[in-house]
């Protein structure tokens, strides 16, 4: 993997056209963009396919979470749209994230790789708590990716706080998407558990969503290029 592959760009916007232009000037600067929810309810599959044509790699961001049969449905469906990446919630349970790894197998070669949610960044342990989960988030990322690797799933979204738990107890080639990326060049804007690209990478996280950084930069194809650069210096 080059150190530009490993950045994921989220595009999350309704407007098309901005979206379109701006994963057409990354193209070759970042290993790929990421279209969730606020876009894919927007624009659904047609969307998609204005902004990444045929060219640019896509990280599917829909969490997936229902009964076995329903996500294994979706799995077969979203292979149409040709992505690298899309992802589950692994509290969908065992069976659920069984049906996802066995309907997107079928895909053979052009299987995306499937990433389980663990613990969304929006929830701490007093909402744990309160959700009836007696473990703090580490503890319950942790028992969570091991259950979605034991389930074959190829790896899981985690924040910088988690990578190094993650890393140590699932080993080296399970593999994990990290968001909450920001340079030290660059405004922390509204995250607080954050990590620098080289640092992430460092801990052991192969995936870097780099959002604000670039997208909000004067010239985003040179704040992409500054962050190869540094990972490239590793």
């Amino acid at each position: 993997m080059t150190p530009t592959d490993r950045i994921l760009v989220p595009l999350d916007t309704t407007d098309v056209s901005w979206a379109a232009n701006l994963a057409e000037r990354l193209r070759g600067y970042v290993g790929g963009i990421k279209l969730g929810k606020e876009f894919i309810s927007a624009h659904g599959p047609q969307g998609v396919r204005q902004v990444t044509g045929d060219h640019q790699p896509l990280f599917l961001d829909v969490k997936f979470h229902d009964i076995p049969n329903t996500v294994a449905g979706a799995i077969r469906a979203i292979g149409a749209l040709r992505p690298f990446m899309v992802n589950v919630h692994a509290c969908g349970g065992r069976a659920m994230m069984e049906a996802a790894v066995a309907a997107n197998d079928k895909a053979g070669d052009a299987r995306p790789l499937i990433m389980a949610v663990t613990v969304l960044t929006s929830l701490d342990d007093d909402d744990l708590t309160e959700l009836g989960v007696p473990s703090n988030a580490g503890e319950q990322a942790v028992r969570l990716a091991r259950l979605a690797q034991d389930c074959g799933v190829d790896g899981v979204v985690c924040s910088p706080k988690e990578i190094t738990l993650l890393r140590d107890a699932c080993g080296p080639d399970f593999k994990l998407v990290v968001p909450g990326i920001r340079p030290a060049w660059a405004s922390t804007d509204d995250q607080k558990r954050i990590a620098t690209p080289a640092d992430a990478v460092a801990m052991g996280a192969d995936y870097l969503v780099i959002g604000r950084p670039i997208t909000g930069a004067k010239d985003p194809v040179a704040a992409a290029v500054r962050v190869g650069e540094e990972l490239a210096a590793i």
